[in-house]
């Protein structure tokens, strides 16, 4: 789906329980104290995909940006931007002939500031129409539509990089869906829509864009089968946008070689609002399985020299549309809703990098706290292997908080110096290989927190062995 969703941040809870009730209730406690990664890249994953030839962005909406910590990584991180939401319709031209392109501009102003390209999206489509559309005659549509695709990527001209023309206009079958432009336009509006377009902008890339086409079915059938059609009469299209709103451990196995296909009749593809969903409550199983997701889907789009760049649906859970549209589901993007990486980030940065670790190693710790209590608290530590090639033992370092301690490691070498913790393999636990992970943990004295400095170091120091 295209919707694009406030979603605020969801609280957590934390309860003072006894130790003797906790050693009862930890094993079924899920909530998870924010993940902290192992490692501070030196390049950003828009780096990395412009080292490839390929852009790496996010979309982004209004309503984000008054939060500064958001816009810091949002300005930062990536090559590319798209307008969420504020180029639709019901935005740009709420009533008949009357334009505002006021938020939309805003983003735009702060990507261009940021040195960063700009996706359109998107021109026409079913949803978010002002309702004064549904009721222009159907002799008059056309041109409607028309006059306002032309208003809209002239007022924009010269400033963005691609535009989705047109937005899911198909069916899981493949069938055309009844929108209000097929229903009194007919088959012709998608082609009348990408006329205009060019007419009105002859450079930008021109884009068809919609979900659940990443796989080779009915559906992304039908989009190559229009593609085909285009090229073959010369209507202008440049390309083709794959959502890729994905489920954690469901990604296709055909989607290199739908890209692929796409790519043969001369057209670019990009994966245009990329995000991982998963049944919550998040666990490090389904973090690593999300990872490898996202690492594939990443690998995919590399393989293929005309898929363009990826864009994820927003970077951070805290904004992130699923949960208010897939009830139980959730932490979807490579960011967690306290802006920390998640393993999904490094498996990205890994891809990029060509299977090889980004600058900094290709070791990661995830930290989180399992339970708590009056004076205690444990914690667990999950060391991920974030590429393909085998690592043999590791090294995970912090530093304790005032007033904590550790009484008991498990699955762990501790070494404790002041407040500086070290903890490396146990030799059984020290060989993980492509995108593997393994865990340890401790029991703590002290107010529980998470960390902001957990780094973990892949092999074993000179001199040292399991």
């Amino acid at each position: 789906m295209t919707m694009f969703r406030h979603h605020p941040t969801r609280g957590r809870r934390t309860a003072g329980l006894l130790a003797a009730a906790l050693a009862t209730l930890s094993a079924g406690l899920t909530a998870v104290a924010p993940a902290h990664p192992a490692r501070a890249d030196t390049a950003t994953l828009g780096e990395l995909a412009e080292a490839k030839g390929r852009y790496f962005g996010s979309a982004t909406d209004n309503p984000e940006l008054p939060d500064t910590r958001y816009t810091q990584i949002l300005g930062s991180e990536f090559s590319q931007i798209t307008v969420g939401n504020t180029m639709k319709w019901q935005y740009t031209e709420p009533s008949r002939g009357r334009f505002d392109y006021t938020a939309a501009e805003e983003i735009v102003d702060l990507a261009e500031s940021n040195g960063q390209s700009v996706r359109g999206h998107t021109l026409v489509w079913h949803n978010q129409l002002p309702s004064w559309v549904d009721d222009v005659p159907a002799g008059e549509l056309l041109g409607v539509m028309r006059d306002h695709i032309t208003h809209e990527v002239d007022h924009f001209k010269g400033r963005l990089i691609h535009w989705d023309v047109v937005n899911e206009a198909f069916e899981e079958d493949g069938s055309r869906r009844q929108s209000v432009f097929q229903q009194k336009i007919g088959d012709s509006y998608i082609a009348e829509a990408f006329k205009a377009a060019r007419a009105a902008d002859p450079d930008v890339k021109l884009y068809y864009n919609d979900y659940n086409i990443e796989g080779i079915g009915p559906k992304s059938d039908a989009v190559y089968e229009m593609v085909k059609s285009f090229k073959a009469q010369g209507i202008p299209i440049d390309g083709v946008g794959m959502q890729a709103h994905l489920i954690a451990g469901q990604v296709p196995a055909s989607l290199q070689e739908n890209i692929r296909r796409f790519a043969d009749l001369g057209v670019d593809v990009a994966l245009t609002e990329l995000d991982i969903r998963m049944t919550l409550p998040r666990t490090a199983a389904k973090d690593a399985q999300q990872a490898t997701d996202y690492g594939a889907v990443v690998e995919a789009c590399l393989a293929v020299s005309r898929c363009v760049g990826i864009t994820v649906w927003d970077y951070t859970d805290k904004y992130s549309w699923v949960p208010s549209v897939f009830p139980g589901q959730g932490a979807a993007l490579p960011w967690d809703e306290d802006f920390a990486k998640k393993p999904a980030y490094h498996a990205i940065a890994a891809a990029l990098n060509g299977g090889s670790p980004a600058p900094g190693g290709n070791c990661t710790a995830t930290y989180r706290v399992t339970s708590q209590w009056q004076g205690g608290f444990t914690a667990e530590i999950t060391v991920g292997n974030d590429h393909t090639a085998p690592i043999t033992g590791w090294t995970v370092t912090w530093t304790l908080s005032s007033g904590q301690s550790i009484s008991h490691m498990w699955n762990g070498n501790l070494t404790v110096n002041g407040q500086d913790v070290t903890v490396r393999d146990v030799g059984y636990n020290g060989t993980l290989g492509g995108n593997g992970s393994t865990t340890f943990g401790f029991q703590g004295e002290g107010v529980a927190d998470t960390p902001a400095d957990v780094t973990c170091t892949p092999g074993r120091p000179s001199g040292t062995s399991a």
